[in-house]
């Protein structure tokens, strides 16, 4: 027999060449409905990789049972021996125990199954649990039970976890109330004397302050007087300068009149006495032609006024040598004629007025106001003709009766 580390072991006898393969073989054993250790009916499903053995004793039994058959068939045997294990494993176990560490029962059946697939020259490298599941839900119930009991654990635990977080933080509020209480008393003891020695610092503060200010404004007074003497001083000699400076200044503004005002104002003085001199004279010499003028314009005026004077009493001579030749007819017939041109000229103020009321309570005394207006025209015809109505007879009785009634 010879044998090599190929892909297949090849083996010589009478009728050829007989070979085993060396390759990894995947299984996947399957037990169905396999009741476990409390009765419960499951199925459970997994992966198994395995191969031949090539140490020289284990080889050996692999071709005692394998040489000349094919992969199939080797993966056959290996399946029932790995889903035989399975499955008495699985009775001595409780859903919980499989469900739960499926490591653990996977472990448990590769070392199981190991010694009698070992026996055959085969080695398991690997064995793991693919899916664990049931027909009757009992793996739902156990999860929502288990969730449930964990929910409820949760609630518990948070519950619990709460009350003692509460307990915690009260006793840690009461610690920390208790320390606040101890820092804020001795924050305000600390504050207290530090107020009272910044009252006492500030006390002493202050009185540096107002002695230094006292010695300030004293020593400010002393200096303010020197300076205020020195100050006088230069007062002094500023007004000593000034008054010689004031005293030079009136000398020249003295010369400076008498060169600009005085002298100038002497020419002119004379000069003005010299034109009013000439002015009064030519004001005599005026005033004499003036007077010369006026008299001989009154000596012509009074010769002229002379002539009319006796032209005009040379007419009214005449006219009265006419009037002494008229008869007292004629007489009053001129004085009616002339009349109304008199009564016109009065009347002529009163044209522009349009009516005239006479104030009074007696009918009588308008007629009086009359009859006083007819007695005083005869002396206002005098005054302005020169002729008397009151020797005129007919207005002489006019005039008397009236006079009569008014009495």
């Amino acid at each position: 027999t010879g044998m090599c580390h190929s892909a297949f072991l090849i083996q010589l006898c009478s009728e050829g060449f007989l070979k085993i393969t060396l390759e990894i073989m995947t299984l996947q054993p399957k037990c169905e409905d396999v009741e476990t250790a409390e009765g419960v009916a499951i199925t459970v499903t997994g992966v198994a990789q395995v191969k031949v053995m090539t140490e020289r004793e284990l080889l050996g039994y692999a071709c005692e049972q394998f040489l000349g058959k094919s992969v199939v068939e080797i993966k056959s045997v290996i399946l029932q021996t790995l889903e035989g294990h399975l499955r008495a494993i699985l009775g001595t176990l409780t859903v919980e125990q499989i469900y739960q560490d499926r490591d653990k029962f996977a472990s448990l059946v590769r070392e199981v199954a190991a010694p009698d697939v070992g026996r055959m020259g085969i080695e398991i490298l690997s064995f793991t649990i693919k899916d664990v599941y049931d027909k009757v839900e009992y793996l739902s119930s156990l999860g929502k039970t288990q969730t449930a009991a964990v929910q409820r654990d949760a609630d518990i635990g948070v519950a619990e976890a709460e009350r003692d977080a509460g307990i915690r933080e009260a006793e840690c509020k009461k610690e920390m109330m208790d320390v606040k209480f101890v820092a804020d008393t001795k924050m305000a003891d600390s504050k207290r004397e530090l107020e009272m020695q910044k009252a006492s610092f500030n006390q002493e503060v202050n009185t540096k302050k107002a002695e230094a200010q006292l010695a300030y404004e004293l020593q400010a007074a002393k200096e303010q007087q020197k300076i205020r003497l020195e100050e006088i001083e230069i007062e002094v000699v500023q007004r000593k300068k000034q008054i010689t400076i004031e005293e030079k200044e009136i000398d020249r503004t003295e010369k400076e009149l008498i060169a600009t005002v005085k002298r100038p104002a002497e020419a002119e003085a004379y000069k003005m006495q010299q034109l009013a001199e000439g002015q009064k004279m030519k004001k005599v010499l005026t005033a004499q032609a003036e007077a010369e003028k006026i008299r001989c314009i009154g000596e012509a005026e009074a010769t002229s006024i002379e002539a009319v004077g006796k032209a005009e009493a040379e007419k009214m001579r005449l006219k009265a040598e006419a009037y002494q030749q008229y008869g007292e007819a004629a007489k009053t017939a001129l004085v009616l004629e002339a009349l109304p041109k008199i009564a016109g000229k009065v009347a002529a103020p009163l044209s522009k007025t349009n009516e005239i009321v006479i104030l009074s309570g007696d009918g009588s005394r308008v007629t009086g106001e009359i009859n006083r207006l007819l007695a005083e025209l005869p002396v206002s015809v005098n005054a302005l003709t020169g002729v008397d109505l009151m020797k005129i007879p007919l207005l002489q009785k006019i005039t008397g009766q009236q006079c009569q009634e008014a009495i």
